[in-house]
């Protein structure tokens, strides 16, 4: 059974599918978080069904100024304010009458698992966290990446956030494009969320010029340093050319026990969108482990 559901974060309406699994009495519950720019219609709803035929709960939402919940600027990546709808979403999910509030769990896929992450590391009301192909953002990692370039791209963030306090309009720029300027430039991006393999109703092929500063400083890392005692379950590709295989290592290795790191077979990140076997043994991986420990 799937309910549409509508409930606050900040004064904005968030809006999610509640997919309950058939059979009778109080479930553990899994929140599920997505890619960058993506909605609940896409990755996180394909995780949601799946986890929900296992036996979870599941709430897959749009975040704050995507999909048809509210929020502007539109298509603007906020760390912080995901951070907090996380939050409202578990309280929505404890309300209800089909959960166990006592064995809720947070699953993200993508940038979802970073900040599913750090999420889990601040709220005790998580019991498990599970990041599948997950970006995990650290800023000590993108400067040593970058070099001189960091500094370069932190000016010319500040340019665009100036001229919009300034009274400026938002400055966009295409999500994804085969070719040319886009948040996530190339083939691989393109051939989902540019193609029909993505297509969604509330999705844009547009984000905000100010989201690529936040994605330099957004710290989810430090997440695993915190997780303990909570148990982490780490699915990653071992070829994954957008959120890199050295990203998952580094996370399961500063994570504590209980933990568990699972390597998949996939030849580029969005296998772990919506190819098959990919997201199928994903799914098992995180049943497996959730059964354990939630």
């Amino acid at each position: 059974m799937s309910e549409r559901v509508e409930f606050g974060a900040d004064g904005i309406t968030l809006v999610g599918d509640l997919r309950v699994p058939d059979g009778r009495g109080p479930r553990p519950a899994l929140v599920l978080s997505g890619p960058f720019t993506g909605t609940r219609g896409q990755v996180a709803g394909r995780y949601a069904e799946g986890l929900t035929g296992a036996g979870y709960v599941t709430l897959a939402f749009d975040h704050r100024n995507w999909g048809e919940s509210g929020g502007v600027p539109r298509g603007h990546e906020d760390p912080q304010g995901k951070l907090r709808d996380l939050r409202a979403a578990v309280s929505l999910l404890r309300a209800r009458p089909e959960v166990d509030g006592g064995r809720i769990g947070a699953v993200g896929v993508g940038l979802g698992a970073g900040h599913a992450l750090r999420f889990a590391a601040l709220d005790p009301r998580i019991g498990a966290f599970v990041g599948v192909a997950g970006s995990y953002g650290n800023p000590y990692g993108t400067r040593a990446a970058m070099g001189a370039g960091y500094r370069e791209a932190l000016a010319r963030h500040a340019e665009v956030v100036e001229r919009q306090d300034l009274g400026g309009p938002v400055e966009y720029l295409p999500a994804v494009a085969e070719e040319g300027e886009a948040a996530m430039p190339g083939p691989e991006p393109f051939a989902y969320y540019g193609t029909g393999r993505g297509a969604c109703p509330h999705w844009r092929n547009e984000v905000t010029r100010a989201s690529l500063g936040e994605l330099l400083t957004v710290d989810d890392m430090t997440g695993a340093d915190f997780l303990s005692p909570t148990p982490g379950l780490v699915v990653h590709g071992v070829i994954d050319r957008l959120c890199s295989p050295e990203g998952a290592e580094e996370v399961y290795r500063r994570m504590e026990e209980p933990k568990r790191l699972v390597w998949l077979d996939t030849r580029q990140h969005t296998d772990l969108y919506d190819a098959e076997p990919c997201v199928t043994r994903a799914v098992e991986a995180a049943a497996e482990f959730l059964a354990e420990h939630l």
